[in-house]
């Protein structure tokens, strides 16, 4: 699973360091309009209400480029809208969340826990979805190694101590690739180790604040500190100088003690993963042992109904469904995107890479049993057995199911980089035309309006939508603000739903371009993702257009307009 996580903190260590009618579903999708909102970006800071709801406000009523979603619930005000069920295919879902429980998908034909098969579906008991990270046993997984540490082991046992004259003539080509990766795993393998000591001294450096903090208050005689009040004091020696002007910088470059707690929290439980991780350990085998032939694709009747995972060790997915469809108005917690949905959960993704396997017989399950959108807010490198995954999109396209796929947080081309799962094998033709592949963007309505790690593709990516700082459910009736692909294709997956809510009779395809050709068209220059560095801090400026198709940024109003007008002609 490709979460957002190292280059936040290595943020925060520089922070800190320094009409003739046809059927509705051929209709073609109009281009879209080309009108442009010239107006300034939003300035001064935004209250924590505002922060946890930014993606759902409107630009020309707020100056925020969000989704515009109260003007959309308004043009529905009327309308009678179909239940649709999403899937959310992720590392689990606390169905059992205060704001989550009233939106699961529940299956009709199965009769909760009575170990039966009741539905003949292939899978017992699977009341709220399916879990392949388990067994029929009851155990599950939740770490998982990388991609490339799996191939680089299979290479290990395949290959040996070899060398390249002891390989035969059919084997050549494998033992290159072998080769080549395993540098690439040492290579990583590094880096994994150089952020971890890294981590341990942003983590020393933010204690060192916090005390530092601690101290200056007491010499102060007061717990609130500004900046102003700070340059009035007369420290009485060079120490407690000191510890003066390292508090002033913190608070001069725009962290405050809240934040920096906040922080410290987080990066404490990233570090922790990250030590306890197992996506460079060429031991590790859990998902292996489960019983079923990972290597053959036919061998699917496996996994457990345990569709939450652990509490403790998995938010993704519950913060992903949130996003999507919280249940709206109850006075709790956050409002998701769309109303009328049942969300599914289907668990496929570990703390590591997901297995192409799990993967594709997951999208099958969604599609076999309702689903008319999946999300899935999961990437790796690479994919040996990308074909069992492609098939399945293909399944999912002629069943007429939308797939809403994240880009990818690593800052790259994915014109160039190839990321997994996705929609081309040569990275210019597409296999199906139902997969709709989002990039994230902030709430700065000018050139920083890409998030910075958003992966972004002129031919790969299709439209952006809000992932930066987005507000949701996370496990045991809480919420929490995350960044990343993860957090914006939810984001436009809710936008989706509400289309064919309310206007059922459209096609996957349609869908999907309809979000493309509605969204908010952006005609200034950008920070481009990836570019920015010590060396170049002011980064590579581009035409927002050079970053995906569309060249827009999804607006759940004009995306409904879109739809009212092909349906109903007006």
């Amino acid at each position: 699973m490709n979460v957002l996580k190292s280059s936040i903190y290595a943020a925060l260590a520089v922070l800190l360091f320094a009409s003739c009618k046809a059927s509705i579903s051929t209709i073609p999708v109009p281009s879209g309009v080309d009108v442009v909102f010239n107006m300034p970006a939003k300035k001064g800071v935004l209250s924590e209400t505002e922060m946890h709801v930014w993606s759902h406000m409107d630009l020309q009523t707020d100056s925020i480029p969000g989704m515009s979603i109260a003007k959309a619930y308004a043009f529905l005000e009327g309308k009678q809208g179909t239940a649709v069920i999403v899937a959310i295919a992720d590392s689990g879902i606390d169905v059992d969340h205060e704001d989550l429980r009233d939106v699961v998908w529940t299956n009709p034909k199965e009769i909760a826990n009575n170990n039966k098969d009741d539905d003949n579906n292939g899978y017992i008991d699977d009341l709220h979805g399916w879990n392949f990270l388990g067994n029929k046993a009851g155990k599950i997984v939740n770490a998982d190694q990388l991609e490339i540490t799996r191939i680089v082991k299979s290479g290990m046992v395949k290959f040996g101590d070899k060398k390249a004259s002891e390989i035969s003539e059919e084997n050549k080509k494998e033992f290159e690739t072998y080769l080549d990766l395993q540098e690439k795993f040492e290579a990583r393998n590094t880096e994994k180790k150089a952020e971890i000591e890294n981590l341990k001294n942003t983590q020393k450096r933010i204690s060192q604040i916090e005390n530092n903090i601690k101290e200056v208050k007491e010499f102060a005689g007061t717990t609130v500190l500004t900046s102003e009040f700070l340059k009035s004091l007369k420290p009485s020696s060079a120490q407690m100088a000191a510890k003066i002007s390292d508090v002033v910088g913190m608070l001069e470059r725009g962290m405050t003690e809240g934040a920096l707690l906040d922080a410290k929290k987080g990066l404490t439980e990233y570090l922790d993963s990250q030590i306890k991780g197992k996506s460079y350990d060429l031991d590790f085998n859990a998902r292996q042992t489960l019983g079923d032939n990972l290597y053959d694709i036919n061998d699917k009747f496996y996994g457990n109904n345990n569709v939450i995972g652990s509490k403790d060790l998995e938010s993704h997915g519950t913060h992903v469904a949130g996003i999507v469809a919280a249940s709206r108005n109850n006075k709790k917690g956050v409002n998701g995107v769309a109303n009328n949905v049942k969300i599914m959960a289907v668990r496929v993704v570990p703390d590591g890479d997901e297995h192409d396997k799990d993967v594709a017989l997951g999208i099958r399950y969604a599609v076999d049993n309702g689903a008319k959108i999946i999300n899935t807010s999961f990437g790796k490198g690479y994919s040996p057995n990308k074909k069992w995954v492609y098939d399945a999109i293909k399944y999912a396209a002629k069943k007429d199911v939308l797939i809403v796929n994240a880009a990818g947080n690593d800052g790259k081309d994915i014109d160039v980089t190839k990321t997994y799962p996705n929609d081309s094998e040569d990275l210019v033709n597409e296999i199906a035309d139902n997969v709709l592949t989002i990039g994230a963007m902030s709430l700065h309505y000018d050139e920083k309006l890409p998030a910075n790690f958003s992966n972004f593709g002129k031919t790969n990516v299709d439209v952006f939508a809000p992932g930066v700082d987005i507000y949701a459910t996370v496990p045991k009736d809480a919420y929490a603000s995350n960044s990343g692909t993860s957090m914006a294709a939810p984001s436009a997956a809710g936008v989706a739903a509400l289309v064919r809510s309310y206007y059922p009779k459209l096609s996957a395809s349609q869908v999907k371009h309809i979000l493309m050709n509605s969204g908010i068209k952006i005609n200034f220059e950008v920070i481009k993702p990836g570019s920015q560095s010590r060396e170049n801090p002011n980064g590579e400026k581009v035409p927002f257009s050079d970053l995906c198709v569309s060249g827009r940024v999804v607006n759940a109003y004009n995306a409904l307009k879109m739809a009212d007008r092909i349906v109903n002609g007006l």
